[in-house]
């Protein structure tokens, strides 16, 4: 089945995976091993029909995939599985393409034992327009920021690579590959723009590369 084009072609209801601190944006992918009997009937479901799973963080943190219905985040993205690979001991590893971020309007119960939300991508239509915002993104800016943090990191990266990447993706691929933690993850989905993202990531790289330094008095 092809991938949804606009989000009027979303279903109005999708299945949602809870994970902390994982983040998924729209034109990145997200490699997962799924294990969980829950969560493999999940993906069985989803293989079956139109191949989207929603991905959600919970609002509490601390376990990596709760379960029960706890509160979920307002906002998650959704992706489609572009592979997977049945394993030993009824597992896959699939590889999810996102698509767009939604709205949890609320959840329905069922008799799975995952998770089924009813959403809304009506808030991130520009999502389907993959070159969206890039021109108000400050490219040398955040390449900038990209050089100084590689050195910070002592990363090695190919700069020819990232001098052909196009500037959506470089800021998004940096958003998802970035070492913070739950609540920064959900900041950088929720940033409603391009610019607003590079901003969000370039201002938290600013921050952990000040406090690194002797006598910072940032916490």
């Amino acid at each position: 089945m092809q991938s949804p084009r606009s989000h009027e072609e979303l279903p109005q209801t999708v299945p949602v995976f809870p994970l902390s601190g994982a983040l998924l944006l729209p034109n990145t992918h997200r490699p997962l091993n799924i294990f969980e009997p829950r969560y493999v009937a999940l993906v069985d479901r989803a293989l079956a029909t139109d191949r989207l799973v929603g991905l959600v963080q919970p609002l509490d943190t601390r376990v990596e995939s709760p379960r029960g219905h706890v509160p979920l985040q307002s906002v998650g993205c959704l992706g489609r599985i572009t592979h997977f690979e049945e394993q030993d001991d009824e597992r896959y590893f699939i590889i999810l393409e996102g698509v767009s971020r939604f709205d949890i309007l609320d959840e329905i119960e069922t008799p799975d034992p995952f998770r089924i939300c009813r959403v809304s991508a009506a808030r991130f239509a520009r999502d389907f327009d993959h070159e969206y915002g890039s021109t108000e993104v400050d490219r040398k800016r955040f390449l900038a920021m990209m050089h100084s943090y590689a050195d910070f990191a002592q990363l090695d990266i190919d700069w020819s690579e990232v001098e052909r990447t196009d500037t959506a993706d470089l800021v998004n691929f940096c958003c998802v590959v970035s070492p913070y933690g739950a609540a920064e993850k959900q900041a950088l989905l929720e940033a409603m723009t391009l610019n607003e993202r590079a901003e969000t990531l370039i201002a938290m790289a600013e921050i952990e590369m000040a406090r690194s330094r002797p006598g910072s008095t940032l916490q």
